[in-house]
């Protein structure tokens, strides 16, 4: 438990120091996320994201992301799904991506503790300014931590709890559209949140997110407010 806190306190850590001379931001991310059972094998994804510009002047990015989930057992789920998302530039045309994706995720227990680690690959199918649409493959994988701050919590179904998690992201085909780099970023989070109950949680927290462009590197930090369902 202490070495995988500490390789994410880690990865905080060289994010930072490795984007020291970069451009930065300041934003804000709403995060609605849903998951829902049908039965034991079926059931569905769902979540939806505002994204504000620099310095919270507008909403910059809007993202719907529907998807269809086999449970294979209870710790085990394969989810395809589709993306919507537009860019809003005040003053400018707003420009679309349309995605497919598919991801696996695996969660566990260390202790008390609930880990989640999620392999997602994306086809994206990106709208360009004057040019013809471009298409790219990218390869996502994340972990994230729910830690209970109560003591001697077995079963955790009420009450704070810190959330730690840290996700990379890796271009796999067409690089050169998006950045021509292996590296796209990587999106480190620190956040402490609220079970209300076994169903609903409710957190705030800061997000660092290092991104490779094609003119440098962007380093924005994120104020996140999320709220995550299941039924």
């Amino acid at each position: 438990m202490r070495k995988i806190i500490s390789t994410l306190l880690l990865v905080f850590a060289l994010v930072s120091v490795s984007k020291a001379q970069t451009v930065h931001q300041n934003t804000g991310w709403l995060f609605l996320m849903n998951s829902t059972k049908f039965n034991t094998r079926w059931g569905a994804h769902f979540d939806l994201q505002l994204r504000s510009s620099d310095e919270f002047s507008n909403v910059r990015n809007l993202l719907i992301r529907p998807g269809l989930t086999y449970f294979f057992n209870s710790t085990n789920n394969l989810t395809l799904g589709y993306l919507f998302t537009q860019i809003y530039t005040p003053g400018a045309e707003s420009l679309t991506e349309n995605r497919s994706w598919e991801q696996f995720i695996h969660t566990q227990k260390i202790q008390n503790v609930s880990v989640s680690h999620r392999f997602r690959l994306e086809q994206r199918f990106i709208e360009k300014i004057s040019e013809d649409d471009v298409f790219s493959q990218r390869l996502r994988y994340f972990v994230r931590l729910v830690i209970p701050l109560k003591k001697n919590a077995t079963v955790f179904e009420k009450g704070f709890f810190a959330g730690v998690q840290n996700e990379i992201f890796l271009n796999v085909q067409n690089k050169g559209v998006v950045n021509n780099n292996v590296f796209d970023q990587n999106r480190a989070y620190l956040a402490l949140g609220y079970r209300i109950q076994k169903k609903i949680d409710i957190e705030a927290g800061y997000m660092n997110q290092a991104v490779k462009s094609l003119k440098g590197h962007i380093n924005n930090n994120i104020l996140q407010v999320a709220v995550y369902t299941r039924f």
